[in-house]
């Protein structure tokens, strides 16, 4: 499975649990998480989106390590089920 059927995935279920979500272009920083979601309710958090079995590079991990030492919340979601788990976990409160 590729990289963009877990993005447009995660695209179509944000969006279906009430949700919002944008993709990010960071000027000048490479690293940082791909894409924006947040929900009504006020949960939010950047997501890093991988191929099954993906895992952040070394430059992409250090970006996540110094933004959620900033308080800010950075998740890693790599198949469609770790997709639905964090559609379920974000429209829960967790």
């Amino acid at each position: 499975m590729r990289e963009n059927t877990v993005e447009g995935y995660f695209d179509v279920r944000v969006r279906a649990s009430g949700g919002d979500v944008r993709k990010v272009q960071w000027i000048g920083r490479n690293g940082a998480p791909d894409k924006l979601a947040g929900w009504p309710s006020g949960a939010h958090g950047f997501v890093e989106l991988k191929r099954p079995h993906g895992r952040a590079e070394a430059h992409q991990a250090r970006e996540h390590t110094a933004w959620r030492a900033m308080g800010l919340r950075v998740d890693i979601v790599a198949t469609l089920a770790e997709v639905d788990d964090y559609v379920e976990r974000m429209t829960n409160g967790h």
